[in-house]
């Protein structure tokens, strides 16, 4: 319950991280219509002569403005000016999140000594092998020395490479899958809604999946989550393409439906893991062993971002390439005032986009940005296909291991203490 609260803190700071920044945005300077600014390239940057001078701009489309907080009219923004509002969120969450937490952390009390709750019976001894749950303990120092360590690092580290690469561009990716197929319902609301219902289920499924642990055991719950993830992952690729073809709810639905069971897993994974660690290693020192095993969490908040920005920048560079030659080189010189010769310069300066290349492509020509992420889905499936198996290694640990012959002294006072 206590983890289910850091995956539902998005609840409030999604919302609120949305106001502040309405509050905070200021808006670039605006120059006009693209009709009526002359404009030349250099370097795949656009430049305005304004009063004699040059100043270097940007051409927003209306979909442009419609992902700004203060959405404003389609044309030429002079680059530099105005305010994201970005510093000023951080600064005013920064001080909030300080006076919050230093409260909390002084209200702190310990149970009583010998404290249980009420009704709770310890698990029999059929039940304890049947969970493979160790009825000794392993020293924390002792611990990073077995395999099962090392299994279950890598069972939460790309558990959470996986999770976490998708949240932080679930709501990039649920508008630009059906953003552009279905733009009567997929709008600025209804992403809002959606990031905070992935608060939502995140939470729940760290208080139900940890739950259903104590029935199914640990390593049955991480079967689930690697099993039912490689196959929710994988289904994100055809209903991207099949959106595409046919731009029906439908494919939302399933794609909401997916994506919120991910999440349920990817908190169900945190809540899990530390009575995982006290079923192998037992309870003596169960809080530092999870201290060390969360730099599997560290290493996956690098690897899953940059792996799905990576892979989406592959994704991106080549649609861009492969959409500009079904351009008519003309229409594309009048586009962007350079010729296709120069697609590297302006894809780099932003000049070329997507939404940029479909204004002049063919009739017909099919939006490939919903198909974006489909080589990040692919790799993240493998991750866990990766995981599933190190998960299947994990075996009771080896009695050479356990406390009392690696540490008798510390046998003997936790004997004495009993």
């Amino acid at each position: 319950m206590a983890i289910m609260g850091f995956g539902g803190g998005a609840m409030i700071g999604a919302p609120l991280k949305t106001y502040l920044l309405g509050a905070f945005y200021q808006a670039p300077e605006y120059l006009g219509k693209v009709t009526d600014i002359e404009l030349i390239t250099e370097g795949g940057r656009r430049f305005a002569q304004v009063a004699g001078n040059q100043i270097e701009v940007v051409v927003a489309s209306v979909a442009d403005m419609a992902k700004i907080p203060l959405a404003g009219p389609e044309g030429v923004y002079v680059v530099g000016t105005g305010n994201t509002g970005v510093s000023g969120v951080f600064l005013t969450l920064g001080i909030a999140y300080f006076i919050v937490m230093v409260i909390a952390a002084f209200s702190y009390r310990i149970p009583a000594v010998g404290w249980k709750p009420e009704g709770w019976v310890a698990p029999t001894a059929d039940e304890s092998t049947k969970r493979m749950i160790t009825n000794d303990d392993v020293h924390i120092d002792q611990a990073t020395k077995t395999p099962q360590f090392y299994r279950l690092w890598i069972v939460l580290c790309l558990n959470v490479t996986a999770g976490i690469g998708v949240i932080g561009v679930a709501k990039t990716m649920m508008t630009e899958i059906f953003g552009s197929t279905l733009p009567g319902i997929v709008d600025a609301n209804f992403a809002a809604t959606y990031v905070l219902m992935i608060s939502v289920f995140n939470m729940c499924g760290r208080f139900i999946w940890a739950s259903l642990s104590d029935f199914i055991g640990r390593k049955n719950t991480y079967h689930c989550f690697f099993i039912l993830g490689m196959i929710l992952y994988l289904s994100i690729p055809l209903v991207a393409n099949q959106v595409s073809v046919n731009p029906a709810v439908m494919w939302l639905v399933l794609f909401y439906a997916a994506t919120m069971i991910i999440f349920t897993m990817y908190g169900g994974g945190f809540a899990t893991i530390p009575a995982y660690l006290a079923d192998v290693f037992g309870t003596l020192h169960v809080g530092g062993i999870h201290g060390r095993l969360l730099t599997a969490w560290s290493t996956a908040g690098v690897l899953g971002p940059f792996a799905i920005t990576y892979l989406r920048q592959k994704s991106l560079d080549g649609a861009l390439i492969d959409l500009a030659n079904k351009v008519d080189p003309a229409a594309f010189q009048a586009k962007f005032g350079a010729g296709i010769d120069k697609l590297q310069e302006l894809i780099a300066a932003k000049t070329v986009t997507i939404t940029t290349l479909m204004d002049i492509a063919p009739e017909g020509t099919v939006d490939p940005t919903p198909s974006l992420y489909n080589t990040t889905m692919y790799a993240m499936a493998a991750l866990l296909l990766i995981a599933f198996f190190a998960n299947l290694g994990v075996k009771r640990v080896e009695e050479k291991h356990h406390v009392h012959n690696t540490h008798p002294e510390v046998a003997k006072e936790i004997k004495k203490a009993a």
